[in-house]
C-alpha cells in the first residue's frame, strides 16, 4: 500500500496516515454507498470527475499521445451495481469443459462484511453474471477486507488438481488490537462455492500484510508474494513464500526490501514469458520528490529468487520519458511473429519525464516486445476512468486479460462514481 503503516512510523503526521487508514477510507467509501441506482447493461454510469492527475503546485497537466477516437473500443459496462475494488480477472485454462470462460473477482462490503464477488462470463468478456462469492470471517463484522487475488492452478498442487481455483485476500486491518494475515481459499467448482485452505503468512505485530499474488516457480511450487510491514526496520517490503501442497508454507524472504526506512515496495504481481523468465512488476512509494510511488520491474530466472532484494529494479519508460505511478498490474499476451509475446502494463497514473501528470495518464495502457527491456509503447486503454484522481479508487490497480489470440485485452478499472467507487469493464485493441 502506497502509505507508511501507523504503529511503527516516524515520520510526520501526513505519513501516519498509512495503510490502515487507506484500506478503512475504501471500506468505508463502498459501505456507505448507495446500491442500484443506475440500470443493468450498457450505461457507462459517468459521473462527475476531473481529468489528469494531481501533479504539484503550479504544475499544469502535459500532453501524452492521443487516446480518443481510436477504433475498436468499445463502451465501458459497469461490472455490477454495488460498488467494488481491486478486480483481478483470469480466463480458465486447466478446467476442462469450462476452459474459455472468464471470471473475475472484485471486493465489496455487504454490510459490515468484507465480500469476494465472483463474476462468470461465457461470452468472452461481452457480459458478465454473479456466480459465487467469498466470504472470509476474518472480514467480517467490520473487521476490514482488502486486496485480494484471484488464480487458477496450472498443474496439481498437493491434492488439489490443475483447474482448482484459488482466492487470496488481506483481512483484519480495521480490528484492534490488529493482527493481520494472508488467507488462501480454494474452489474446485469454477468459482460457485468456496473453502479454507491455509494461511500463508500472519503478522506477528499490528504492521500490515497486503496485496497476495501467485504465482508456480521453475521447482512446481505454489508462491505466494506479498507486502509486509511488519519489520520496524522497512516501512514495508515485497515478500515471498513457497509451498508444494497449498498448505505448509516455507521459504520465507524479501524479494525486494530498499536499504533506505522510508521506502514503500509493494502490490506485486508477476508473470512467466515463454523463455522462463519471471518479470514482476510492482510500486515503490517514497515520502515525496518527483519518482513517489514509481512504477518497477525486475525479473528471476526461477520465480522464486530475484536477486539481491536492495536492488529495487528498473523503471519502465516510453521511448520519451513517460513513466507511471502507483498501483501497477502486468499481463502477457501472444504476439503474431513474435515467440515471446509482449506485456501489457498499466498503472493509476502516467507522468512526463519532468513529474508532471500526464493527460489521459489515467487511460493508458503500455506495450513491450522485447520481455520488458527497452521503450514502452503507450496506447489507449479499454476502461475511460473519467477521475484522474491519485486516491484509492479510480484506475487503481485494474485488471488485465488478453483475449487468447493476443489481439485485444479485456480491462476492469474502478471509478468514482457520485461519490462511489465503481467497477467498469470494457475491451479494446492490445
Amino acid at each position: 500500500m502506497p502509505f507508511v503503516r501507523a504503529p511503527f512510523g516516524r515520520r510526520s503526521l501526513l505519513w501516519i496516515l498509512g495503510s490502515s487508514l487507506l484500506c478503512i477510507l475504501l471500506a468505508v467509501v463502498v459501505t456507505q454507498a448507495v446500491v442500484g441506482e443506475e440500470s443493468k447493461g450498457g450505461g457507462d454510469g459517468t459521473g462527475s470527475g476531473s481529468g489528469g492527475g494531481k501533479g504539484s503546485a503550479g504544475s499544469a497537466p502535459t500532453a501524452a499521445q492521443p487516446l480518443e477516437g481510436k477504433a475498436g473500443v468499445s463502451a465501458r459496462r459497469p461490472l455490477q451495481k454495488e460498488p467494488g475494488l481491486y478486480p483481478r480477472a483470469i480466463r480458465l485454462q486447466h478446467s476442462g469443459d469450462a476452459n474459455g470462460r472468464i471470471l473475475t473477482s472484485n471486493v465489496t462490503f455487504r454490510g459490515k462484511d468484507g465480500v469476494g464477488v465472483i463474476h462468470e462470463s461465457s461470452d468472452n468478456g461481452k457480459t458478465f453474471r454473479e456466480v459465487g462469492s467469498v466470504a472470509d470471517p476474518a472480514g467480517a463484522g467490520g473487521k476490514g477486507l482488502c486486496c485480494t487475488t484471484l488464480y487458477e492452478l496450472p498443474q496439481q498442487i498437493g491434492d488439489m488438481p490443475a483447474g482448482t481455483l484459488l482466492w487470496a485476500d488481506s483481512p483484519g486491518q480495521t480490528e484492534k488490537p490488529r493482527k493481520m494475515s494472508i488467507r488462501v481459499f480454494k474452489s474446485t467448482d469454477h468459482g460457485r462455492s468456496w473453502s479454507p485452505l491455509s494461511i500463508a503468512a500472519t503478522a506477528g505485530n499490528e504492521g500490515g500484510l497486503w496485496e497476495p499474488e501467485f504465482s508456480i516457480d521453475a521447482q512446481g511450487n505454489l508462491v505466494c508474494h506479498y507486502s509486509d510491514e511488519t519489520d520496524p526496520k522497512h516501512s514495508q517490503k515485497l515478500m515471498a513464500v513457497r509451498t508444494s501442497d497449498g498448505k505448509n508454507w516455507k521459504g520465507r524472504h524479501a524479494t525486494v526490501e530498499s536499504s533506505q526506512e522510508p521506502d514503500r515496495p509493494g502490490m506485486a504481481v508477476v508473470r512467466k514469458v515463454p523463455d522462463g523468465t519471471y518479470v514482476m512488476v510492482y510500486e515503490i512509494c517514497t515520502p515525496g520528490g518527483k519518482y513517489a510511488c514509481v512504477v518497477h520491474t525486475r525479473t528471476s530466472k526461477d520465480g522464486w529468487e530475484w536477486g539481491k532484494p536492495s536492488d529495487l529494479g528498473t523503471r519502465p519508460e516510453t521511448a520519451d520519458g513517460h513513466y507511471f505511478a502507483h498501483a501497477p498490474t502486468l499481463a502477457w499476451a501472444p504476439e503474431s511473429g513474435n515467440p515471446q509475446g509482449k506485456l501489457l502494463l498499466i498503472g493509476q497514473v502516467m507522468r512526463d519525464r519532468y513529474g508532471k501528470p500526464s493527460l489521459g495518464g489515467e487511460r493508458t495502457l503500455w506495450t513491450n516486445s522485447k520481455g520488458g527491456e527497452g521503450a514502452w509503447q503507450s496506447k489507449r486503454a479499454p476502461v475511460a476512468v473519467n477521475s484522474g484522481k491519485e486516491d484509492s479508487c479510480a484506475n487503481y490497480s485494474s485488471a488485465l486479460l488478453p483475449t487468447a489470440d493476443g489481439r485485444n485485452v479485456l480491462e476492469i478499472a474502478t471509478d468514482n462514481v457520485d461519490g462511489r467507487c465503481r467497477p467498469f469493464y470494457a475491451q479494446g485493441p492490445a
